[in-house]
């Protein structure tokens, strides 16, 4: 592939990932306004318009009152409330499409011209399957809540978002390989830099784990209770963090351990960045180095502030939706700290 057309590409799979940046957020606010199962049949290649008249938004009606959600929660909905909870997720789905298109089209035209071939070529067929596959994963997230409870299954909620964010991670990964096909040479202290390296990769697998986690909080809404911080219950560690059996359930189903292991995680991440970006104050870092490092203090200190402000104020919509889109930021940043650390012969 000829350099020159790399700018095209890179332009190409950036806007992908804000397109699946704001997929996340609307998907966010989707769950947070408990809009997510007014919507009870898929039509991946049919259902791009909504209903069209006043007999169409009877019927969607009419199915939607089948459901559980309806019989247990919205008993008494009319028609017209229904629709304000029917257009969030209708344009959530209509997003996930276009992200699809927007994701095709241009593969399809720069695969023709012969810009994209071999690896690369490769690299993003497996993108856009992974595409496909959350689309199919997330009709599976919403089937869980159409049976018996009125909610989605969080399991299924946090693997639904966990692949969305490894959708996005790979695709920025790949983009910025093409930003930057020769990693910056390693500054001086290469022996430092290694351990930082290394740290680099730990601290985003620490904050993957900790979105992750907060998908289960948001499966089981775990926010709305315990709402003050840092004491929890009026304890610094509460009782009742091991009331499930096995144990190992409590990480995932026990409300006041979800949250609590949130927050633990989230503490955690601070504290890591922080002595990350401590260490790196005389590791003489390239200057896009110490952006990234600087960059991902700042927003993780952000981040702590709006999940603080999120749970002591009750889970308003706006600062939740806030609160997921930086996690998002959050996670992209240390992509790029990554990318930008790795070993020069990569």
């Amino acid at each position: 592939m000829q350099s020159e057309h790399h700018k095209p590409i890179v332009a190409w799979l950036l806007s992908v990932c804000a397109l699946i940046f704001f997929m996340v957020v609307l998907g966010g606010v989707t769950r947070l306004t408990e809009s997510g199962l007014s919507m009870v049949n898929w039509h991946p290649v049919t259902g791009w318009l909504p209903p069209l008249d006043q007999m169409a938004w009877e019927q969607v009606f009419a199915d939607y009152r089948q459901t559980p959600e309806y019989r247990k929660v919205n008993a008494g909905m009319t028609v017209e409330d229904f629709k304000s909870i029917f257009w969030l997720e209708y344009l959530h789905r209509l997003l996930g499409r276009v992200v699809g298109i927007a994701f095709f089209v241009p593969m399809v035209v720069f695969a023709a011209k012969g810009w994209i071939r071999g690896a690369l070529l490769g690299k993003v067929v497996g993108l856009f399957i992974l595409g496909g596959l959350q689309g199919v994963l997330g009709w599976y997230m919403v089937k869980s809540g159409l049976i018996d409870r009125p909610d989605v299954s969080q399991y299924r909620l946090a693997a639904h978002l966990g692949l969305a964010l490894v959708i996005l991670a790979a695709t920025l990964w790949v983009a910025l390989g093409l930003m930057r096909p020769i990693p910056a040479q390693p500054p001086a202290g290469g022996d430092v830099n290694r351990g930082l390296r290394r740290a680099s990769w730990v601290l985003l697998g620490l904050i993957s784990v900790t979105i992750i986690s907060g998908a289960f909080v948001a499966g089981l809404d775990a926010g709305h209770i315990y709402n003050t911080f840092p004491l929890m219950d009026g304890q610094l560690i509460p009782e009742g963090l091991s009331d499930l059996s096995p144990p190992w359930l409590n990480v995932f189903e026990n409300i006041m351990t979800v949250q609590f292991d949130h927050r633990v995680l989230a503490i955690s991440v601070l504290i890591s960045v922080a002595i990350f970006w401590w260490r790196t104050t005389g590791a003489g870092l390239t200057d896009s180095q110490r952006l990234a490092t600087r960059l991902l203090m700042a927003v993780c200190a952000v981040q702590v502030g709006l999940g603080i402000s999120t749970l002591v104020m009750v889970v308003p919509v706006p600062l939740a939706a806030l609160h997921q889109a930086g996690a998002v930021i959050l996670l992209v940043v240390a992509i790029w700290l990554v990318h930008e650390l790795r070993p020069a012969q990569v």
